[in-house]
């Protein structure tokens, strides 16, 4: 399947129960997978007249208690910068997807990570976060977005799916769960669903009684320390006895995969650092896995942001240098071979 059937195919198997989606390249496959398989399961398929609609449908959504998803690419994620800060601010669960393009404005539709800042620092107003989770493999992605609906359930936050342009349309061999696989669906005692039986609740983001607002921003932060703790994620190759460690994920995680075997192959003390979840950043399994490297260099597809999140991991003892190819344009593995040699000399 390719990347972006094979999210749509993990959703509905997660559990999904209502999916708004408006079209913009390179998530479309995306979309059209889900106008059918979720008619198919009887679900909730709506394609809104904006991207500024999907997101706010998610919130109502949410409100009930329904798993719900929205997918777009990087434009149309910004457009949903502000609803999903009411998501947060609410303490709802939702899944999104984003599956990254050039920038910055409408740039172009090749593959691109240039969205980093914009999924981990939040994007929206308020100090709030978004469980980020990057795959790098279609496999990987099936997974992860299963994964992700549990998640925005057992933490009550926004989970985004963080793909690109590339493993969006790539075709891989997947292993999908069984067609009698039941997804561990939680109650959700604080849905509004109507309150025959009980007394009226409320779902709000609105604080204006003094103190009132600072009260629930440290609750949300105590809930962050949590995941902090819980779902950091991250992969690594080679990284023990490595003299230089090569930080990348998702689909330039590939590339750098591939330069990282070559270069062993010649005996080359090179390691391979895959974050798997960008927030939670995995700072502390990234400073154990570069104890022994006298360098750290990092790739992205970009012009450099998550090498952001790399130096705060590692301080100013450890030398962090960044390669990147911005604007759509990907890094091939003698470019990263040609990087690699540069800093083993150093």
């Amino acid at each position: 399947m390719n990347g972006n059937s094979t999210i749509g195919e993990a959703a509905i198997r997660a559990g999904c129960q209502c999916y708004f989606g408006y079209p913009i390249t390179p998530q479309n496959e995306l979309t059209a997978y889900m106008s059918y398989r979720m008619d198919q399961k009887k679900r909730i398929f709506i394609q809104p007249e904006s991207e500024l609609a999907a997101i706010n449908m998610v919130f109502g959504a949410a409100v009930c208690g329904a798993r719900a998803m929205t997918s777009s690419s990087s434009p149309g994620i910004s457009l949903k910068q502000e609803g999903i800060s009411y998501i947060a601010g609410c303490r709802l669960p939702a899944v999104i997807v984003n599956v990254m393009r050039g920038g910055p404005g409408l740039g172009n539709i090749a593959p691109s990570q240039a969205d980093y800042f914009q999924a981990t620092k939040g994007g929206g107003h308020g100090d709030y976060h978004m469980i980020v989770l990057a795959p790098s493999t279609v496999q990987e992605a099936f997974d992860l977005t299963m994964n992700s609906f549990d998640l925005a359930d057992k933490y009550r936050v926004p989970v985004m799916v963080l793909a690109d342009g590339m493993l969006g349309q790539m075709m891989e061999p997947v292993k999908l769960t069984p067609d009698s696989y039941k997804p561990k669906l939680i109650k959700k005692p604080w849905a509004l669903t109507g309150a025959k039986g009980r007394k009226p609740q409320h779902i709000k983001s609105l604080y204006l009684k003094p103190g009132e607002l600072e009260e629930f921003n440290w609750l949300l932060q105590d809930i962050y320390k949590k995941i902090y703790i819980n779902e950091s994620r991250s992969e690594s190759l080679y990284c023990d006895d490595a003299d230089l460690v090569i930080v990348a994920y998702g689909t330039t995680s590939r590339i750098a995969r591939a330069a990282v075997k070559e270069q062993r192959k010649q005996n080359k003390k090179v390691g391979l650092f895959r974050p798997i979840s960008l927030w939670p950043f995995p700072d502390k399994a990234l400073r154990a896995k570069t104890k022994k490297a006298k360098n750290v260099l990092t790739i992205e597809m970009s012009t450099g942001q998550m090498v952001e999140d790399v130096k705060l991991s590692l301080g100013a003892k450890k030398k962090v240098s960044f390669y990147g190819r911005p604007g759509g344009s990907i890094p091939t593995e003698k470019e990263i071979n040609q990087q690699i040699l540069k800093y083993l000399k150093k």
